[in-house]
């Protein structure tokens, strides 16, 4: 296996011009520091030629590594599949569109060097449009709710780990991942930083609102089961108010000779179906996560590689909870 110091990995989809630079920029951070190193680029399903410039790159850049998934996986599991095939002694994540600067990483490995096993970096300035400032921020007050546990949306993306955290993290084959949230559960010894974030160089998110809205239920699901929880705490509060409310009414049939409307039968009935079939809803929620996880079907599956051919998966296969996971 050979001894690489760092390995920076980044998923890619829709990034195709900011490829090059990103590669630029990489290598002219390490150049000073005397560090080996290797850029693994995770063709996540690109919907561009993003893979033919990874080719082209890793060409002429014999530390770049390009892994291309057969499909579009999703961002976490594409950063997953470079953690699995990652050999440095530290692992640096980043997003390909620069809007979180290479520049940093020099900072990164000091705050490494102080002790620390996870290295987070809190973003100053998010240059998002207000709608979707407001609407991190509502989730991050729901997460706080519903999960036991605070998640702040001004993290990035950008983050560094340890040889030893990632071998833990390999351990991790669930369906339902954020990997910032895996890296906060394995309780290692953290810092924080303040990063600049930079305006997007090329397209828009790859998240859609609705893919936005998918990705935070299963954040509020896949790390507790607070909302089953709440779902008991409500439906007992309602059959108590229930049984008050028949008491009174009860008591003013009899003593006020009251007739009681329909309005308020109608609208209870209305109430009492709809919490019962939000509550069916959020158990089958529970329970689709199970079914997929139960199938044990691989997380990502590799079309190609290119300069990782003498890599062997087998490396990783005792730190890895499932086999499988490599094609």
């Amino acid at each position: 296996m050979p001894d690489v110091d760092v390995s920076v990995i980044s998923p890619v989809y829709g990034c195709v011009r900011t490829l090059p630079l990103l590669v630029q920029r990489i290598e002219e951070v390490f150049e000073p520091l005397g560090l080996s190193y290797e850029i693994l680029l995770i063709d996540d399903g690109s919907p561009d030629n993003s893979w033919e410039v990874i080719r082209r790159l890793a060409a002429t850049h014999p530390q770049i590594k390009g892994i291309r998934l057969s499909r579009n996986f999703g961002q976490h599991y594409a950063i997953t599949a470079g953690v699995d095939w990652a050999q440095g002694k530290n692992i640096i994540i980043m997003d390909c569109d620069l809007q979180d600067d290479p520049a940093m990483i020099p900072t990164l490995l000091q705050i490494r060097q102080q002790g620390y096993e996870i290295v987070f970096t809190r973003r100053r300035h998010r240059y998002h449009s207000p709608i979707k400032r407001a609407i991190s921020r509502l989730y991050n007050w729901m997460f706080r709710i519903l999960s036991d546990q605070r998640y702040d949306i001004e993290y990035g993306s950008l983050v560094l780990f340890s040889e030893k955290v990632a071998r833990e993290f390999r351990r991790f084959r669930e369906v339902s991942r954020l990997y910032i949230q895996i890296l906060k559960w394995l309780g290692f010894a953290s810092a924080v930083i303040d990063v600049p974030h930079h305006p997007r160089l090329q397209g828009t998110s790859s998240y859609s609102f609705s893919k936005l809205i998918r990705l935070g239920v299963y954040g509020w699901i896949a790390h507790s089961d607070r909302l089953l929880r709440l779902t008991i705490i409500g439906g007992i509060t309602i059959s108590a108010f229930a049984l008050v409310m028949g008491l009174v009414v009860l008591i003013q049939y009899f003593l006020y000779e009251v007739q009681v409307g329909w309005t308020s039968l109608i609208l209870t009935m209305l109430l009492s179906t709809g919490l019962i079939l939000t509550s069916i809803g959020i158990t089958g929620l529970y329970i689709g996560i199970i079914f997929q996880q139960v199938k044990h079907r691989p997380l990502y599956v590799i079309d190609e590689t290119i300069n990782v051919d003498s890599l062997n998966p087998s490396s990783h296969a005792s730190e890895m909870a499932e086999p499988g996971t490599h094609s």
